[in-house]
């Protein structure tokens, strides 16, 4: 160090927590690291990204050379939550000007030993196709893939092969070379925790932060065991649960896998508690098996039966993707075949699968009859008709049990009743305005299969004819859960 110009002090203090500071000493390829808001996951990668820049070995000027790619969903998320945490680490006063034209902050610092710091840190959003092709013609060290759960999993081993690229190899290589990803909680069928809870593939290694809450029969209560809790206001958790939904705080506070609503559900009425039964629903001999089906390319099936007293059990499910209706045929009689012996099914579906492909002359009702499937088109498919059975069976108590429940076995349908099945909030300033129709996505199939199965049984004539007074007893309708 030359005494007569020393260098000027670049300060960062960090401690990591016990799950980061693994997360850190980590030698896999892709790292991922989970935990709830809060916990200090942004921070973690910024300075990891740091620190890789400075462990890179020096070239033969004494120069270390990096380059990193921080990626985000969208390019507004990029800017108002990952660049302000990078800068609120290395601000540019210090660390010199970030590159607002490039989205590139780079950094050329001399260092104590004599060597200088070369990185370029280049944030990248994906909101086009062409931001997209941009990044994966990168030559990288590394890459950070911040709020991971938005992202799919086939960008995030596409970056895997651009990391290691620079510095080339006739420049001396890169010291480290990886992908690290953090994230809040996915939902359970996301690849995240397929990767991290059951394929468990080589060079992949996933952390879990605990919880800032934990659940005890029911009510949520500071988790002693939270980390970064000395970078947190007091009570951070326990302060910002209040109006939350159980299912907010669960994944966002606890930590925890699962759904989170965005939207307006379709179904209010739905409450998981009270509809969701506690253990899969076996068929009862003797009464009809009801089968709802909604036809496309991702053709579905719900499976149900009317008990004596009048409530709905749905008993299974059966959803499919990019399939076509011979496949989906041959599927469900396998699944009445094996799980369901004994059963006489009546099946009903979507009017419009009368209609017939501009390649096939036959019609999807010709093409289960052919599979020995009889099923019948219902006598409307009034969206608003049909939502409103639904939400009778759902609002229905019968002897205090509900008059609708649904078999662990229907996942899908869970799902797309607590609220993934939505209407879309329409980006209008000043109050909220959602879309006039349910959005089209991977629930709303067996949500539409469920209701046709309803309709086609009666439930929607139920609605348009008055009960007499001597009629035998119905249902009691509850205006609230």
């Amino acid at each position: 160090m030359n005494t007569q110009h020393p260098l000027p002090a670049h300060v960062v203090r960090y401690v990591a927590p016990p799950t980061i500071a693994r997360f850190m000493a980590s030698r896999a390829l892709y790292r991922g690291i989970m935990g709830p808001v809060g916990s200090g996951k942004s921070s973690a990668c910024s300075v990891e990204l740091m620190a890789k820049a400075l462990a890179q070995a020096p070239d033969h000027t004494g120069q270390r050379r990096t380059r990193f790619a921080v990626v985000r969903n969208t390019y507004r998320e990029l800017k108002d939550t990952t660049l302000k945490t990078w800068l609120s680490w290395f601000p540019e006063e210090d660390f010199g000007p970030f590159g607002s034209t490039d989205m590139t902050h780079r950094l050329d610092l001399a260092l104590a030993d004599g060597t200088r710091l070369l990185a370029e840190v280049l944030f990248r959003a994906l909101d086009k196709p062409q931001d997209v092709k941009k990044l994966l013609s990168l030559e990288l060290t590394g890459a950070w893939v911040n709020e991971a759960r938005e992202l799919p999993l086939s960008l995030v081993e596409a970056l895997g092969d651009r990391v290691e690229r620079f510095p080339s190899a006739r420049e001396g290589g890169c010291t480290w070379a990886g992908v690290i990803l953090d994230t809040n909680p996915p939902d359970t069928d996301h690849w995240w925790h397929r990767l991290a809870e059951e394929d468990r593939p080589n060079n992949w290694s996933f952390f879990l932060q605990p919880g800032g809450l934990i659940e005890h029969d029911g009510a949520f209560h500071h988790n002693p065991q939270a980390e970064n809790l000395d970078n947190l206001p007091e009570d951070f958790y326990l302060r910002r649960m209040a109006g939350k939904n159980a299912r907010h705080i669960r994944v966002y506070y606890c930590g925890r896998y699962g759904f989170v609503q965005d939207g307006m559900p379709v179904y209010p009425e739905f409450d998981e508690p009270r509809h969701v039964a506690a253990q899969i629903l076996d068929p009862v001999q003797g009464l009809p098996l009801y089968v709802g089906l909604d036809f496309g390319l991702t053709p579905a099936a719900a499976l149900a039966q009317r008990m004596p007293d009048g409530r709905w059990r749905y008993l299974d499910e059966l959803v499919t993707q990019n399939m076509g209706m011979v496949r989906f045929a041959a599927l469900l009689n396998d699944l009445l075949r094996s799980r369901y012996p004994g059963l006489t099914p009546v099946i009903w579906g979507d009017p419009a699968g009368m209609a017939r492909a501009q390649t096939d002359e036959r019609t999807p009702y010709d093409i289960l009859r052919a599979n020995g499937l009889h099923a019948r088109p219902t006598h409307t498919n009034d969206p608003l008709l049909r939502r409103e059975a639904m939400a009778a069976a759902l609002a229905r108590s019968i002897d205090e049990l509900p008059g609708l429940s649904l078999s662990p076995r229907c996942t899908t349908l869970i799902r797309g009743m607590a609220g993934a099945w939505r209407y879309r909030r329409l980006a209008v300033a000043g109050f909220e305005r959602y879309d006039e129709t349910p959005e089209k996505n991977r629930f709303s199939h067996i949500c539409e299969a469920a209701q046709y199965l309803l309709v086609g049984a009666g439930e929607g004539q139920r609605l348009l004819t008055p009960e007499g007074p001597a009629k035998n007893r119905q249902a009691k309708a509850l205006t609230g859960r």
